[in-house]
């Protein structure tokens, strides 16, 4: 069985029922979907969770604090892990968490 994993992107006017994609490997099932500010972030974690995906992996957009949240919504039933940027090209060269 393929580990199932989650890559959450953060993108102005992003639609997680639009802007997501998925790539399956032998060994990886890997879903990509796109949010618009940290809340939907939580809302997609958890329903991923629910769809059976043990490690998410979050965009630099994700400051220190969206990476709590994200962590707190699935309440360990998934590793969650970070790209890491403290200005974020994507967000105007800021953190999200400067946004969020």
């Amino acid at each position: 069985m393929a580990l199932k994993a989650a890559f959450i992107f953060i993108g102005p006017s992003a639609d997680p029922d639009k802007h997501r994609s998925v790539v399956s490997t032998p060994g990886v099932e890997l879903t990509a979907v796109g949010v618009s500010d940290y809340a939907a972030a939580e809302k997609v974690a958890i329903a991923l969770v629910d769809e059976g995906v043990v490690a998410i992996e979050l965009c630099g957009g994700f400051g220190h604090a969206g990476t709590a949240r994200i962590a707190r919504a699935v309440e360990g039933k998934a590793a969650v892990g970070v790209v890491r940027f403290d200005s974020h090209p994507g967000l105007g060269g800021k953190s999200g968490d400067e946004i969020f």
